[in-house]
């Protein structure tokens, strides 16, 4: 296995070859998609044989803990060829972009997963459950009438991504930078269409991108909303109720922060009527996506918690290492830390002796972290263990909203 930077002047043919087998790319439209992905950020290859047969794809962003951003790493592709499976290929590229990612200062990474497992001997742990709801925009409790949207059409991809990066943004978010992505999404979804509001200079405040497979009565699918305020929010969802007169269902992610059946008439109701059909309303949840930290002292130094300070030896095991050679220019973080958690969090190499220690996987750490789940949970369930007054005491310190990334990968 050769390992090396993409080279669009030599590997496109095979690069597309491979999103081909893998189902990422159908028809020739799609092949601009793929072009963007490749060029979005950094992007390795593994090439068998003289030609690629994995690749995989990082893009630099931003992900908002609590109040503060720090410099995020998205792993928006890992693709291995129909004859390159069970090689170690995808596994072993993808540690390697990590390594390389984690040595340019990107603190932590996001990912989205095909299956639970895989990528957790990467040091990735469960992201918090996405709810997906479906529903009848028409029994949306909205009252408001909106204003005339404009039309936004798959040109107006450079000027949606910068509305989706200055959206409102909660804990747990995550932007990546660059526009191509938001161009490739919109090149991927099914009849796409968009709407939305200018301000009085011209540019966009608030909108939303839809998928619509069956155009005339749905299911729609909302692939994303982008908003700052309160009043731009239930603009959008007005909006949305207004194309109830034709459109019988509505699919899309829970708002961070919402809970959408606040908004919907009678939706037991809607789901016993519905059940079974192509319009069924449901509410389903998933953990789409995984997390890990690359650099612990960044993420703690960007951490400001309420409670605390809360000071205890953390005993940190990264699994990444054994995907990487020796010459690595990073090779995980698994280690021996004096860690304090409060307003002002740190860590700091070496062992207290008069503190408890917390054993943990880097796995279920950032899951701790971000706020997944508390302490006390990650025992029962992940790589997380430690003295009883340990664990209640960091569920009293680490109380975090439920992240959310509000951003597909």
């Amino acid at each position: 296995m050769i390992v090396r930077p993409y080279r669009s002047e030599t590997d496109r043919d095979d690069a597309l070859r491979v999103f081909r087998e893998v189902g990422w790319i159908g028809d020739a439209k799609h092949e601009a998609a793929a072009d963007e992905v490749f060029a979005s950020g950094r992007t390795l290859v593994a090439e068998l044989g003289s030609s690629v047969e994995c690749m995989a794809t990082s893009t630099p962003g931003t992900l908002r803990h609590l109040a503060d951003g720090l410099p995020l790493s998205g792993i928006t592709s890992v693709t291995t060829s129909r004859v390159a499976r069970k090689r170690g290929l995808a596994g072993a590229l993808t540690a390697r972009v990590l390594a390389e990612e984690a040595r340019e200062g990107r603190a932590v990474a996001v990912l989205g997963v095909f299956e639970q497992g895989y990528y957790n001997q990467l040091g990735f742990g469960n992201g918090s459950y996405e709810h997906w709801c479906t529903f009848d925009p028409a029994r949306l409790l909205v009252s408001q009438e909106p204003r005339l949207p404009i039309r936004l059409e798959p040109d107006d991809w450079a000027e949606m991504h910068e509305n989706r990066v200055r959206r409102l943004a909660a804990h747990g978010a995550c932007s990546l930078d660059a526009p191509g992505l938001t161009r490739a999404d919109v090149i991927w979804s099914d009849q796409g269409f968009g709407l939305g509001y200018r301000d009085a200079d011209g540019r966009l405040t608030h909108h939303l991108w839809c998928s619509a497979k069956e155009a005339e009565h749905g299911p729609y699918t909302i692939l994303w909303t982008a908003y700052r305020t309160k009043a731009e929010f239930l603009e959008l969802f007005a909006l949305v109720k207004s194309l109830g007169d034709q459109v019988r269902s509505i699919k899309m992610s829970e708002p961070p922060g919402i809970q959408l059946q606040d908004l919907i008439e009678q939706p037991y109701k809607a789901r016993q009527i519905t059940e079974r059909s192509p319009h069924e309303a449901r509410l389903t949840g998933s953990p789409y996506w995984q997390a890990r930290i690359l650099d612990l002292d960044a993420c703690l130094a960007r951490t400001h918690l309420e409670s605390g300070p809360l000071r205890f030896n953390l005993r940190l095991s990264d699994p990444i290492e054994r995907f990487l050679d020796a010459d690595a220019p990073w090779r995980g973080i698994g280690g021996e830390y004096v860690v304090t958690l409060g307003r002002d969090s740190d860590c700091e190499p070496g062992v207290a002796r008069d503190l408890p220690t917390l054993d943990a996987s880097i796995n279920a750490f950032t899951r701790l972290w971000l706020g997944v789940r508390p302490a006390s949970g990650l025992a029962w369930t992940d790589e997380l263990d430690g003295p009883a007054e340990l664990l209640a005491n960091l569920d009293r310190v680490v109380r975090l909203p439920v992240p959310h990334p509000d951003w597909m990968f």
